[in-house]
Protein backbone atom coordinates (compact mmCIF):
# COMPACT_ATOMS: atom_id res chain seq x y z
CA UNK A 1 0.00 0.00 0.00
CA UNK A 2 1.46 3.21 -0.87
CA UNK A 3 1.91 5.84 2.05
CA UNK A 4 -0.73 9.15 1.14
CA UNK A 5 2.11 11.46 2.50
CA UNK A 6 5.69 10.24 1.07
CA UNK A 7 4.96 7.55 -1.54
CA UNK A 8 6.56 4.88 -0.20
CA UNK A 9 5.21 1.48 -0.75
CA UNK A 10 5.60 -0.14 2.16
CA UNK A 11 3.26 0.05 5.43
CA UNK A 12 2.10 -1.76 8.12
CA UNK A 13 -1.18 -2.59 9.56
CA UNK A 14 -1.91 -1.25 13.02
CA UNK A 15 -6.00 -1.91 13.28
CA UNK A 16 -8.53 -3.79 11.69
CA UNK A 17 -12.10 -4.29 11.78
CA UNK A 18 -15.07 -4.67 9.44
CA UNK A 19 -17.11 -1.40 8.39
CA UNK A 20 -20.50 -0.91 8.15
CA UNK A 21 -20.75 -1.23 4.59
CA UNK A 22 -19.51 -4.42 4.42
CA UNK A 23 -15.47 -3.52 3.75
CA UNK A 24 -12.56 -3.82 5.82
CA UNK A 25 -11.10 -0.64 7.07
CA UNK A 26 -7.42 -0.77 8.14
CA UNK A 27 -5.15 1.68 9.54
CA UNK A 28 -1.65 1.38 8.68
CA UNK A 29 1.30 3.21 9.70
CA UNK A 30 4.24 3.84 6.98
CA UNK A 31 7.25 2.47 7.65
CA UNK A 32 9.22 5.36 6.14
CA UNK A 33 7.48 8.29 7.06
CA UNK A 34 5.24 6.99 10.16
CA UNK A 35 2.26 8.56 9.38
CA UNK A 36 -0.71 6.70 9.62
CA UNK A 37 -3.59 6.22 7.04
CA UNK A 38 -6.77 4.35 6.27
CA UNK A 39 -7.71 2.24 4.01
CA UNK A 40 -10.71 0.39 3.01
CA UNK A 41 -11.00 -3.19 1.68
CA UNK A 42 -13.82 -4.09 -0.32
CA UNK A 43 -14.95 -7.94 -2.25
CA UNK A 44 -14.68 -7.66 -5.95
CA UNK A 45 -18.00 -9.47 -6.92
CA UNK A 46 -17.79 -10.53 -10.88
CA UNK A 47 -21.38 -8.54 -12.18
CA UNK A 48 -24.59 -10.49 -12.79
CA UNK A 49 -26.00 -9.77 -16.15
CA UNK A 50 -29.67 -11.18 -16.27
CA UNK A 51 -30.95 -12.34 -20.00
CA UNK A 52 -34.50 -10.80 -20.70
CA UNK A 53 -37.50 -12.81 -22.81
CA UNK A 54 -36.19 -10.78 -25.82
CA UNK A 55 -32.59 -11.74 -25.67
CA UNK A 56 -31.32 -8.69 -24.42
CA UNK A 57 -29.16 -8.27 -21.60
CA UNK A 58 -28.96 -5.90 -18.33
CA UNK A 59 -26.91 -5.77 -15.37
CA UNK A 60 -28.64 -7.49 -12.16
CA UNK A 61 -30.65 -4.46 -10.35
CA UNK A 62 -31.67 -5.23 -6.75
CA UNK A 63 -33.86 -2.50 -6.66
CA UNK A 64 -36.15 -4.14 -9.60
CA UNK A 65 -36.91 -7.29 -7.60
CA UNK A 66 -37.90 -5.37 -3.89
CA UNK A 67 -39.81 -2.93 -6.09
CA UNK A 68 -41.72 -6.00 -7.87
CA UNK A 69 -41.83 -7.68 -4.58
CA UNK A 70 -43.43 -4.53 -2.79
CA UNK A 71 -45.69 -4.37 -5.86
CA UNK A 72 -47.48 -7.57 -5.35
CA UNK A 73 -47.58 -6.99 -1.51
CA UNK A 74 -48.69 -3.94 -1.54
CA UNK A 75 -51.85 -3.52 1.54
CA UNK A 76 -50.52 -7.00 2.54
CA UNK A 77 -49.06 -7.24 6.19
CA UNK A 78 -45.32 -8.15 5.27
CA UNK A 79 -42.38 -5.95 6.83
CA UNK A 80 -40.31 -3.90 4.37
CA UNK A 81 -37.33 -5.74 6.36
CA UNK A 82 -38.41 -9.28 5.07
CA UNK A 83 -38.86 -7.99 1.58
CA UNK A 84 -35.29 -6.81 1.92
CA UNK A 85 -33.89 -9.68 3.33
CA UNK A 86 -35.86 -11.93 0.42
CA UNK A 87 -34.13 -9.71 -1.97
CA UNK A 88 -30.30 -10.06 -0.52
CA UNK A 89 -31.23 -13.78 -0.29
CA UNK A 90 -32.00 -14.38 -3.88
CA UNK A 91 -28.89 -11.72 -4.92
CA UNK A 92 -26.61 -14.31 -2.97
CA UNK A 93 -27.65 -17.24 -4.66
CA UNK A 94 -27.69 -15.93 -7.73
CA UNK A 95 -23.83 -14.42 -6.89
CA UNK A 96 -23.10 -17.87 -5.80
CA UNK A 97 -24.16 -19.62 -8.88
CA UNK A 98 -21.54 -20.60 -11.11
CA UNK A 99 -23.64 -18.47 -14.00
CA UNK A 100 -23.03 -15.11 -14.83
CA UNK A 101 -25.81 -14.81 -16.83
CA UNK A 102 -29.25 -15.56 -15.53
CA UNK A 103 -32.22 -15.27 -17.22
CA UNK A 104 -35.12 -13.29 -15.86
CA UNK A 105 -37.25 -16.80 -15.68
CA UNK A 106 -34.70 -17.98 -13.10
CA UNK A 107 -34.81 -14.61 -10.94
CA UNK A 108 -38.84 -14.69 -11.16
CA UNK A 109 -38.72 -18.58 -10.49
CA UNK A 110 -36.98 -17.66 -6.75
CA UNK A 111 -38.93 -14.52 -6.14
CA UNK A 112 -42.09 -17.03 -6.73
CA UNK A 113 -40.97 -19.92 -4.21
CA UNK A 114 -39.66 -17.26 -1.63
CA UNK A 115 -43.14 -15.01 -1.46
CA UNK A 116 -45.38 -18.22 -1.28
CA UNK A 117 -43.87 -19.06 1.99
CA UNK A 118 -44.54 -15.42 3.17
CA UNK A 119 -47.81 -14.36 1.61
CA UNK A 120 -50.23 -16.46 -0.40
CA UNK A 121 -51.87 -13.15 -1.48
CA UNK A 122 -48.68 -11.92 -2.79
CA UNK A 123 -47.45 -14.73 -3.91
CA UNK A 124 -50.68 -15.29 -6.67
CA UNK A 125 -50.31 -11.10 -7.46
CA UNK A 126 -46.62 -11.93 -8.54
CA UNK A 127 -47.54 -15.01 -10.65
CA UNK A 128 -50.07 -13.63 -12.27
CA UNK A 129 -48.12 -10.82 -13.77
CA UNK A 130 -44.90 -12.41 -13.64
CA UNK A 131 -46.39 -15.17 -15.81
CA UNK A 132 -48.74 -13.55 -18.00
CA UNK A 133 -51.77 -15.20 -17.02
CA UNK A 134 -54.20 -14.90 -20.20
CA UNK A 135 -57.46 -15.89 -18.78
CA UNK A 136 -59.18 -16.78 -16.02
CA UNK A 137 -58.26 -20.62 -16.09
CA UNK A 138 -54.84 -20.04 -15.64
CA UNK A 139 -55.36 -18.33 -13.01
CA UNK A 140 -57.52 -20.54 -11.33
CA UNK A 141 -55.02 -23.41 -12.10
CA UNK A 142 -52.41 -21.75 -10.38
CA UNK A 143 -54.98 -21.30 -7.39
CA UNK A 144 -55.63 -24.80 -7.61
CA UNK A 145 -51.94 -25.90 -6.92
CA UNK A 146 -51.75 -23.53 -4.54
CA UNK A 147 -54.71 -24.88 -2.35
CA UNK A 148 -53.26 -28.65 -3.31
CA UNK A 149 -50.28 -27.74 -1.65
CA UNK A 150 -52.39 -27.08 1.73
Amino acid sequence: MKCPYCAYRESRVVDSRPSDEGSIRRRRECLACGKRFTTYETVETLPLVVVKKDGSRQAFDRRKVLDGMLRACEKRPVPLAELERITAEIEQTLQNGLDREVSTQAVGEQVMERLRGVDEVAYVRFASVYRQFKDINTFMEELSKLLAEK
